[in-house]
């Protein structure tokens, strides 16, 4: 009986052991301050919240900043096995399991102080020139307007310094993303610009782990529950502080 005892013995152990012991999930996501980036505290807002939920749940992790379409290629492929910061769509659910949404992110357009723009309809926007970020997704139904005046830029920064300057009527992006930038804008352009209520779109943001992940359920699982209990205990509203918003 001793030996059947030892072995089941170690398959009670086996199955006990947190979820660390299975290895280190890969975290991956692409630059985009203050939610994921690497030379910020933590790695940013939303790495901070997701590796802290994680941990929580009983998962070591390790994060990795490289462009946007690798990071999706990588957990397609299980390179990577969690994308920290994916928008939903229908195409995406091909590669990952989405979690419930963990934060969300208010698309906002900026006018210069003293213009007469109100915004409450996509038709509203049709007379005016909008600087976007080249291949910058914002929302479904501004991303397929055809009627819009666009006009594409490189960076946030060169979008509010042409609104600044004049050379454009608006511009748009999402709020904690423009308050970010707009800290280290100068003055000048910092309060010459405003955000636009209401906001054009809200965009739910999820982690995303890949389909390849043997315990992807299971890790979806446990981050919900974590990021609950993280709401209810105070922590998730403390790393919203910690980052000023």
């Amino acid at each position: 009986m001793r030996p059947l005892l030892c072995v089941l013995g170690l398959l009670a152990m086996t199955v006990a052991l947190p979820a660390t012991a299975h290895g280190k999930l890969r975290l991956v996501a692409d630059r985009w301050p203050p939610f994921t980036d690497a030379s910020l505290p933590g790695g940013g807002l939303a790495t901070s919240i997701v590796t802290t939920a994680l941990a929580r749940a009983g998962y070591s992790s390790g994060f990795e900043e490289v462009p946007w379409s690798r990071a999706l290629l990588g957990v397609s492929e299980g390179r990577y096995d969690v994308l920290i910061n994916a928008w939903y769509n229908d195409a995406r659910t091909q590669s990952g399991l989405f979690s419930k949404a963990y934060l969300t992110n208010r698309i906002r357009l900026l006018k210069r102080k003293g213009s007469s723009f109100r915004y409450q309809r996509m038709a509203d926007l049709y007379p005016y020139s909008i600087a976007v970020v080249r291949d910058y997704a914002y929302s479904a139904e501004f991303d397929s307007d055809l009627l819009l005046h666009k006009v594409p830029v490189s960076t946030f920064s060169s979008a509010v310094r042409m609104l600044a300057a004049g050379r454009v009527s608006l511009a748009i992006e999402d709020e904690y993303v423009a308050r970010y930038h707009l800290q280290r804008e100068p003055e000048q352009v910092r309060d010459t610009v405003t955000l636009v209520e209401p906001p054009l779109a809200e965009n739910t943001l999820h982690i995303l782990v890949s389909l390849k992940h043997p315990e992807h359920t299971r890790i979806v699982a446990r981050f919900e529950r974590a990021i609950a209990a993280m709401k209810a205990d105070g922590s998730y509203e403390q790393l919203l502080h910690r980052y000023g918003l």
